[in-house]
């Protein structure tokens, strides 16, 4: 109750805030509106629809690149991770392009791909593939040995080894890497979306920028932001308490 009752101080405190700098009229109305006005573009959104169709293309767009990212990241992690020659090649390669700013692959996806749904796909799964490659390499070299010893011993080999004993192991590490490739996979989602005309939220940001509507930018960020607080909450960090509460790093509760 007392950290509701913080978070409840805290927004109003920043909604009168907000209130407060409207009514100064400081900037004019169109470049910050007030937060009815926000409230009346969201609500407009969702009444005609193109709040609903715009999430729904942005997260098929969303799930089917970082399904992509998370498969090829565990295959690539877990052979950087095994294979002497590869940690010492791709490896230190895999770092530098993380340093990488993710919009960095858009002209090289548009140039192979052109404005199709294929470049916005290829700059989705960049965006996470890294994150989730390294995270499965340092779960993988993490990993106490002596599980893989273990393992061995009572006659897993191969692939029941891996599943059984190696996966399970590493889990800690290669969730706290999804969750992050997520992030990344969605910012370059919105930021590919933004470049040329294509349904979704990515295009009713630049749509309000376009007609200088600031009320519907403010209420798209909104989404954006609501949707990442909403499958970081539900989904990251159920499974994060679980792993936790499995392997005794938190009381359980």
């Amino acid at each position: 109750m007392k950290r509701a009752a913080r978070q409840v101080i805290f927004y109003a405190i920043l909604i009168t805030l907000w209130v407060l700098l409207a009514k100064l009229k400081i900037w004019p109305p169109y470049i910050f509106p007030t937060p009815w006005g926000v409230l009346e573009a969201l609500t407009g959104g969702f009444k005609d629809r193109s709040f609903w169709i715009a999430i729904a293309v942005s997260m098929k767009r969303m799930l089917l690149g970082y399904g992509i990212s998370v498969a090829l990241g565990m295959v690539l992690g877990l052979g950087v991770a095994s294979n002497k020659f590869l940690e010492e090649t791709m490896g230190g390669l895999l770092v530098s392009l993380q340093s990488l700013p993710s919009i960095c692959w858009l002209p090289l996806a548009v140039l192979w791909f052109g404005l199709t749904e294929k470049a916005i796909l290829f700059v989705v799964v960049m965006g996470s593939l890294l994150s989730v490659t390294i995270a499965m390499e340092d779960g993988r070299k993490q990993m106490p040995k002596i599980y893989g010893m273990a393992g061995r011993n009572l006659g897993a080999r191969r692939f029941k080894l891996f599943w059984h004993v190696l996966l399970p192991a590493s889990l800690p590490y290669i969730v706290t890497g999804l969750k992050q490739g997520w992030a990344f996979a969605w910012r370059s989602l919105i930021s590919g979306e933004m470049i040329f005309v294509s349904l979704g939220l990515g295009q009713l940001l630049m749509m309000g920028r376009d007609l200088s509507d600031m009320s519907q930018v403010i209420a798209v960020m909104i989404l954006i932001i609501a949707i990442g607080y909403i499958v970081d909450g539900l989904v990251f960090k159920t499974v994060e308490r679980r792993l936790q509460n499995k392997w005794g790093l938190t009381p359980a509760t």
